[in-house]
């Protein structure tokens, strides 16, 4: 058997647990941490492929229109300030 010095046991028993406190903090990080893109890209990421961004225009009593353009067709969605909500499709 080898014997090591105990020093050298204090500073491997030290690093194990530095690796395990470590682990653990990584382990506790949440799962869907995913960082937002930046305003002005035309695109969003969503199961990991390019969507366009839709264009969204929110008015001040909280009514909005959202247009997507894909694949020739353009989606418009609508929500009145009542609640109301419309979804029409156009392709051409």
């Amino acid at each position: 058997m080898v014997r090591l010095p105990k020093a050298a046991l204090v500073i491997g028993a030290a690093a194990f647990v530095g690796v395990g406190v470590a682990g653990a903090a990584m382990a506790q990080a949440p799962a869907g941490n995913q960082q937002s893109m930046p305003k002005n890209w035309s695109y969003e990421i969503k199961n990991g492929k390019r969507v366009p961004k839709a264009n969204r225009v929110t008015n001040p009593d909280g009514s909005w229109r959202e247009e997507v353009s894909r694949a020739g067709c353009v989606t418009i969605r609508e929500k009145s300030a009542a609640g109301e909500y419309r979804e029409i499709r156009r392709c051409g």
